[in-house]
């Protein structure tokens, strides 16, 4: 199929003005996918690949072909950032046909949302969450808005794998179908999809269609990679040494930070003068914290500020601002964001990324080094691994630098392997059942038991979910007048559900906190957790404010502007860390190979840290004493897997170890005093973990582990089956300890 002659006369004419000499392969190979069939298409390719113009084209050509009586494609993002990005490149696309192109949600304008009721057509571009809303609350509108619905497109699909969000948006996906009365073809977008039959079967869930995934040449990719360590004071793990593998010599500062700077933030300093860049950090706090160290290297240099900052907490205005000035290239301001900004946006012709520690997945090293090398230019990161000096009487466990290790074993499982996160599918989400029931009922009103089951349960992510599991909810709720029974038999939403369901933030599945609006005058700042009392000062938007006025009703913080440094504080954040890449983290302790992108503080700091790992044995067996009864478990086992064997110690072997005190830095190691010796723990644990037992019996006594945004409202024995059977990884747990019945085979030998 010659795609380019395939495509509408107004798609060539834009390829024409845009200057393309030719198709890349992406939108060779989608154009043959999407032309040629009726299936469903899942693209992956690189980064700036040209995936969204390789979906539009055809999807485009098609509707020109056969227009859409109403909404022709529904285009879905995880963040509003992606969406306003992509509805400028769309906007440009559509323009000469008067195609319509429509954002839905919660910073668009009310009247663009009501043109398209009125007139349903052209492109919908929504998120998960705004998509509940109006599957709630436009309940009679979905027919008209999406009976001729022809594609789903589901941007970034990958970050929509591993948690309850990715769920929900299938679920909405499906029933938006069945109200609508419409058979779209669903097609995904991503850079990063590690298991790309399991996310095509993902895509494909309740659809009737397969998945197709074309296969192409996408070229070489060619990184730039850095990679340094700092501990936050001196000296440097290289002060006093001679290295003798060969490095990347270091790129001279342009600037010098101030002498009492923390080494790491001012060397992002020194590097960033002169350049667009972007500096990731893994949380909302350390984004704020090392936004305000930036600016006051600024002020104390006497120069003008040339750092923004980008994170969920921010009101709408200083986000669209951050990324307004990213795409301005002859803009020279860097920005430290969070994942708000590792999605898919175009941030223009970005020179280069910073990235504080080690993130959590291989995804998102990718999706965050993939913000460059754009505009021609290859992709580049700089790795920043910070950490405090180990204390002279340290324990083992705390004289590896962890983020570091991490940090190699994520880029080096990529290089090798191109291993990415596959998706997570055996969970059972009984939060999100609880959310899909009362998202259901809130948007038809009365149903009778039966009609709700056969709505709700009928959802492939509820196919693991049985029909007892399911009436035990509908009890509850009604037993807690979430749910009321009508003097016919049938199930509205109660007084208890409606406070729930008729809160703006019942639209999200993803956990939040409380929050208090900040303001400075009439100015909207963002929002934080837990406000100080007046008087005091908080950090947001880059700056730090002093308090003048809480409103707890209103939750409203009112703030002037002072000057200073104080930490942020938004809500804990978790990491979801591969037992891959716990496995490669082993390997590279254990290997005597030199990565050429460690720069010469990482080479030392790593050296020590593989001399220390000889040394203490902790490459022979996962078992090492620390001296007395104290001990220190290195199982090299992924977050959740961890989790398990944590709580298997704790309640299925405490008892015959003699175990006390177990203490753990997640997913790394445990510390503990046991009275059993080395073979006996591993005869004893090895023992257990081969006998048969409930998951369930991981639950502690009375324990109701509410670990999703719901869990409040579920009963506590379907909480505690789905943290056992959905959260915990058991299966992954007994294979490593069954693994290591070796070490008891190597104790009994004479």
């Amino acid at each position: 199929m010659n795609v380019f002659d395939r495509y509408a006369p107004f798609i060539r004419d834009y390829i024409y003005r845009s200057g393309w000499r030719s198709l890349r392969a992406v939108q060779n190979a989608a154009g043959e996918a999407i032309f040629g069939s009726q299936e469903n298409v899942l693209l992956t390719a690189s980064t700036a690949s040209g995936k969204t113009e390789a979906a539009f084209f055809p999807i485009l050509t098609l509707l020109e072909e056969q227009p859409s009586s109403t909404v022709g494609v529904l285009y879905i993002a995880p963040l509003k950032a992606l969406i306003n990005d992509q509805f400028g490149r769309l906007g440009e696309l559509c323009e000469e046909r008067d195609i319509a192109v429509t954002r839905w949600h919660g910073d668009a304008a009310q009247s663009k949302k009501r043109k398209l009721l009125k007139k349903p057509s052209g492109i919908l571009q929504i998120t998960p969450e705004s998509l509940e809303s109006l599957l709630i609350n436009k309940h009679m509108e979905i027919p008209s808005l999406f009976g001729d619905l022809r594609f789903i497109v589901v941007d970034e699909i990958h970050s929509l794998l591993r948690a309850d969000r990715g769920l929900q948006t299938f679920c909405l996906i499906e029933r938006l179908c069945r109200l609508a009365g419409c058979d779209p073809r669903r097609i995904g977008l991503s850079a990063t999809i590690g298991d790309p039959e399991a996310a095509g079967a993902f895509l494909a869930a309740g659809s009737g269609r397969k998945t197709l995934i074309p296969r192409f040449d996408g070229g070489k990719e060619v990184w730039r990679l850095s990679m340094e360590h700092f501990f936050n004071a001196a000296p440097q793990a290289d002060e006093g040494k001679t290295i003798s593998v060969e490095t990347p010599a270091p790129e001279p500062p342009t600037d010098r930070a101030p002498e009492t700077a923390d080494p790491g933030v001012g060397y992002i300093f020194e590097h960033t003068r002169g350049r667009k860049c972007l500096i990731f950090t893994n949380s909302r706090e350390e984004c704020e914290a090392v936004c305000q160290d930036l600016r006051q290297y600024c002020e104390a240099k006497h120069e003008p500020d040339r750092f923004l900052i980008h994170h969920g907490n921010l009101s709408a205005s200083y986000r669209e601002s951050a990324e307004e000035e990213m795409k301005d290239d002859d803009s020279l301001m860097s920005v430290c964001a969070t994942a708000t900004l590792e999605l898919g946006i175009d941030v223009g012709r970005l020179e280069r990324a910073f990235q504080i520690d080690a993130p959590f997945t291989v995804s998102g090293f990718l999706q965050r080094m993939g913000r460059t090398g754009r505009r021609g230019n290859p992709s580049e990161m700089w790795f920043v691994m910070r950490e405090e000096h180990p204390e002279a009487r340290a324990m083992l466990p705390d004289s590896i630098p962890w983020y570091l290790v991490q940090g190699i074993a994520l880029v080096q499982l990529y290089i090798e392997e191109r291993f990415v996160e596959p998706p997570r599918t055996d969970r059972l989400p009984y939060s999100l059942l609880y959310h899909q029931t009362m998202s259901t009922l809130a948007s038809h009103g009365e149903m009778t038991p039966a009609e709700l089951a056969s709505r709700v349960l009928t959802l492939s992510c509820f196919r693991r979910v049985t029909q007892d599991d399911y009436r035990l909810l509908l009890r509850h709720l009604i037993e807690n007048d979430h749910i009321n029974r009508t003097e016919n038999g049938g199930l509205i939403v109660g007084l208890a559900g409606e406070r729930v369901v008729n809160n703006f933030k019942f639209y999200a599945v993803f956990q939040e906190n409380v929050e208090y609006t900040v303001r400075s005058g009439p100015e909207q700042l963002g929002t934080i957790v837990k406000p100080p009392p007046v008087g005091d000062k908080i950090a947001i938007a880059g700056r730090v404010w002093v308090v003048e006025e809480v409103g707890h009703k209103r939750r409203c913080v009112e703030c002037t502007l002072v000057k200073g440094n104080i930490p942020a504080y938004f809500g804990d954040v978790a990491g979801d860390i591969h037992t891959h890449i716990l496995e490669r983290m082993f390997r590279v302790l254990r290997e005597d190979v030199h990565y050429p992108y460690l720069m010469p503080h990482a080479v030392c700091r790593l050296a020590d840290a593989r001399d220390t790992f000889r040394k203490s044995l902790m490459s022979a067996r996962p078992l090492v004493p620390l001296g007395g009864k104290m001990w220190a478990l290195f199982p090299w086992i992924g977050t959740y897997a961890f989790l398990a064997l944590e709580r298997f110690l704790k309640l299925r072997c405490a008892r015959r170890l003699g175990l006390r005190g177990l203490e753990s830095s997640r997913p790394y190691y445990m510390q503990f005093t046991m009275q059993a010796s080395e073979a006996e723990f591993y005869e004893i644990v090895c023992e257990e973990a081969q006998k048969e037992f409930d998951p369930q019996e991981l639950v502690y006594p009375k324990e109701v582990p509410v670990f999703e945004k719901y869990d409040e409202y579920v009963p506590p024995a379907l909480v505690r089956k789905g943290f056992a059977c959905g959260v915990l990884d058991v299966d992954g747990m007994k294979t490593r300890v069954s693994a290591w019945r070796q070490y008891l085979r190597t104790q009994e030998e004479p």
